[in-house]
């Protein structure tokens, strides 16, 4: 995972608009226009007052935190707490639909980064209110539509690629080598010599620090990898290789498995009006 970086440097977005004053009240307790603050990206750290979902419905977007890398792929969003630091960068095709929350008010606060699957009624619903004005009426249809969103978001189950970030720094060095060189095969005894350290100790470590195995760490890092190859649309053999794989078909279902999809099915809607197929 890339470093969180400093926020000493100007307000940037990666679509290239230009700053804007930071919102200072939401005009209502759930806020986002289509043409409104929410949907500009900003790629630096930052941090709201208020909860936020972040939704590509084209495209996707990753959610940087200085404990985990979290990957909203196509139906999925991302809900980000109140006051916690992020960052925020979006595929070249994405098309950003981000809410902000009042939680307290909403009755909807969680208070941990999460990613959740996006239904196809909540991905209407979400653009249906992006089209309405700010000040909308909250006690008339408009605010009745508002109040559905809401009640189908409490319903989104929790699903989604999640890469989390070690504290350990013998940790961290060894998985910024593999997010660095994913196609490398070193295991995690060989990675461990090298830091003097036992494989058996950073096993340990890395499970209590993750939550996750060695071996799924670094499958999901290396679809991390994958990702902007897709898009930009790189063979899927080639792909596959660059990521450390042997196997088309091992790639293909280590993919489907941690996705949803095909690496195939990913590079098509990442590209609109272009198709592609599994071997190409």
């Amino acid at each position: 995972m890339k470093h969180f970086q400093s926020d000493k440097k100007p307000l940037e977005t990666v679509s290239g608009h230009p700053p804007r004053t930071p919102l200072r009240a939401l005009p209502r307790p759930l806020y986002g226009s289509a043409d409104q603050h929410p949907n500009i990206v900003r790629a630096h750290p930052h941090h709201h007052r208020w909860a936020q979902l972040s939704y590509a419905i084209q495209g996707h977007l990753q959610v940087w935190t200085p404990k985990a890398h979290f990957i909203a792929l196509p139906h999925r969003a991302v809900w980000i707490p109140a006051h916690a630091r992020h960052q925020v960068h979006q595929s070249p095709q994405a098309i950003i639909r981000s809410l902000y929350l009042d939680g307290g008010a909403l009755g909807l606060d969680w208070p941990d980064f999460r990613v959740l699957a996006i239904s196809p009624l909540l991905h209407e619903l979400i653009r249906e209110f992006a089209t309405l004005p700010s000040d909308y009426d909250e006690s008339g249809a408009d605010g009745r539509l508002a109040q559905v969103l809401v009640d189908r978001l409490t319903k989104a189950p929790e699903v989604g690629l999640i890469l989390p970030w070690p504290t350990d720094a013998r940790l961290g060095a060894i998985c910024r080598q593999l997010q660095n060189d994913p196609a490398t095969d070193l295991d995690l005894p060989t990675l461990g010599s090298r830091l003097g350290v036992s494989a058996r100790t950073l096993t340990r470590i890395f499970q209590r620090q993750t939550g996750l195995g060695f071996r799924l760490w670094r499958q999901r890092a290396r679809l991390v990898h994958a990702l902007p190859l897709l898009e930009r649309g790189d063979r899927i053999t080639d792909v596959a290789l660059a990521c450390g794989y042997d196997s088309l078909s091992s790639f293909i279902a280590t993919f489907r498995e941690h996705t949803g999809s095909t690496p195939g099915i990913f590079a098509a809607n990442a590209r609109p009006g272009t198709g592609a197929r599994e071997g190409d």
